[in-house]
């Protein structure tokens, strides 16, 4: 007789938080909605009391993996709509002063180390960018568009052909919560 091998992780939802899983997962909260398309192949996705099960009979190594990835992006879809993320990036400049614009759409960056020509990082989905003095603070419910908006904003910036050792002007990454 042979014991089935069976794993479990569960993620706790919050009272103000509902999630409905469908095709899709859906997960509303105080500041708004996600929806999230998952390839689960062997992995099970059900509500019990308060929780959100992810299963899975048998686990290989790809399917494990796959736990963990569905499990993280869930939670982070739950932590994104009761707290939200901000990322915090400070402009550095030694050479020549650089203006920063945020645009609906995109950010501007006149004057980067004397260039004539602005350069434009691209804002991604819902996040919001804010420019006060030196600091670029970037907010949002999903953590992806956060993310990938602050790798926009530090690629547009990044210098090619003089040395990194004195040219140290940018917009980098100082902190996340």
């Amino acid at each position: 007789m042979a014991l089935a091998v069976v794993l479990r992780e569960e993620i706790p939802v919050p009272e103000d938080v509902e999630v409905t899983i469908d095709k899709e997962v859906t997960v509303t909260g105080p500041k708004g909605e996600l929806k999230r398309k998952f390839k689960t192949g062997n992995i099970s996705l059900r509500q019990e009391d308060g929780l959100v099960v992810l299963e899975t009979r048998f686990p290989k190594k790809k399917d494990k993996a796959m736990l963990g990835t569905i499990k993280s992006h869930i939670s982070n879809m739950i932590h994104g709509l009761t707290e939200g993320f901000t990322y915090k990036m400070k402009i550095v400049y030694a050479h020549f002063p650089m203006t920063v614009k945020a645009a609906k759409d995109k950010v501007i960056i006149e004057n980067f180390l004397g260039e004539r020509y602005p350069r434009t990082a691209k804002v991604v989905g819902t996040a919001q960018v804010k420019v006060q003095g030196d600091e670029v603070v970037i907010t949002g419910v999903n953590k992806e568009d956060v993310g990938q908006t602050m790798a926009n904003l530090e690629q547009a910036t990044k210098i090619k052909g003089r040395d990194p050792r004195v040219f140290q002007d940018g917009i980098y990454l100082v902190a996340k919560e």
